[in-house]
């Protein structure tokens, strides 16, 4: 199953994040037949909350319209490596596939400093697949970066 299609919408959010003053990560939750339970982009300055990352909001929102906090099945797709704080959240939720972008050298904890998704030693692993229309999201992000120095 291709994930460009997703990828380029969860960009079209990141864009969105950018015009607010938010670090351009967009990101969209599929189900285990590919249909869209919920897209998100970042929100930390607008909701002045740290956690408000666009994976969080994402799985939050998924959880609730299913009034289940499992998403076995679930597959995230995500313009940006996920920090250590939502590659957890997505371990928890018992998500089955992570799709990201964009590597992050800084702060990603699903390849770059850790593997949080496939830890061994914890009660679920998660499929990666990494470098789904990474330039696109890479170039988003340094644009936006660029822009604030």
């Amino acid at each position: 199953m291709g994930f460009e299609a997703h990828m380029r919408r969860a960009l079209d959010l990141a864009r969105e994040a950018a015009g607010d003053g938010e670090v351009p990560v967009g990101a969209v939750l599929l189900d285990g037949d590919g249909v869209v339970v919920a897209e998100t982009r970042n929100r930390v300055e607008q909701l002045h909350n740290a956690t408000a990352h666009a994976e969080m909001l994402a799985l939050n929102a998924a959880s609730e319209s299913r009034d289940d906090w499992r998403l076995d099945g679930h597959t995230l797709v995500v313009t940006l490596e996920p920090c250590a704080m939502c590659a957890m959240a997505a371990v928890w939720s018992r998500l089955e596939r992570i799709v990201y972008g964009a590597a992050d050298p800084k702060a990603g904890a699903a390849w770059s400093l850790y593997n949080i998704p496939q830890d061994k030693r914890l009660n679920h692993r998660i499929e990666l697949e990494a470098g789904v229309l990474a330039d696109d999201s890479a170039r988003l992000l340094e644009a936006f970066f660029e822009e604030r120095r």
